[in-house]
């Protein structure tokens, strides 16, 4: 079975398709999202600055992942990414940001997750992807789930201020915020 907290050694480097070009600048919709904390929360009201990290999907133990998961650049990652805001998010919080991790997997299993990863911030769903469609987030197809691919977005009330895209390694995510918030 795979270890989900640890990345392979040999997987492939997602490269820049320009599918994430357009979101600087852009504003966030306004909708609401189901959080894995139970409340329901419309990015686009959250005030100052705020991180959403938007990835695929996250492994559970003992279940499969997709056929040929590993083999899609940029998807393999998510559980490393989500511990590295988990273990970076009072360094974040210092920083005046609000962490938020954003997938379209129901609510229920992004909420086994974050029990099991220990997050101290929510995870919204977009399971209906109001968000993607919105945005016009990148997304992948595999095993008949369309997906995000991981984008990372930096919001300053309300409106996008910065992108990181493609993100490679995924554990290499929080770091890169960390230091943009501190240069900007």
């Amino acid at each position: 079975m795979s270890n989900f907290t640890e990345l392979p050694a040999d997987l492939p480097v997602p490269q820049d398709d320009g599918c994430a070009d357009h979101l600087k600048g852009m504003k966030l919709p306004k909708l609401s999202l189901q959080a894995t904390n139970g409340k329901t929360i419309n990015p686009a009201d959250i005030m100052g600055r705020l991180v959403i990290y938007c990835y695929p999907m996250t492994g559970r133990p003992n279940v499969a992942l997709p056929d040929g998961w590993d083999q899609i650049p940029g998807a393999r990652g998510c559980t490393p990414q989500s511990c590295a805001y988990r273990d970076h998010y009072q360094e974040l919080q210092s920083l005046g940001a609000q962490v938020m991790g954003l997938s379209v997997q129901t609510t229920e299993y992004q909420k086994e997750m974050a029990d099991r990863l220990h997050l101290p911030f929510p995870v919204v769903s977009d399971v209906n992807y109001e968000f993607q469609r919105a945005l016009n987030m990148p997304t992948f197809v595999t095993s008949g789930m369309t997906l995000l691919k991981r984008v990372t977005l930096i919001t300053n009330h309300g409106v996008i201020e910065a992108v990181h895209y493609p993100i490679f390694p995924s554990d290499s995510d929080a770091a890169w915020v960390l230091d943009y918030l501190k240069s900007h």
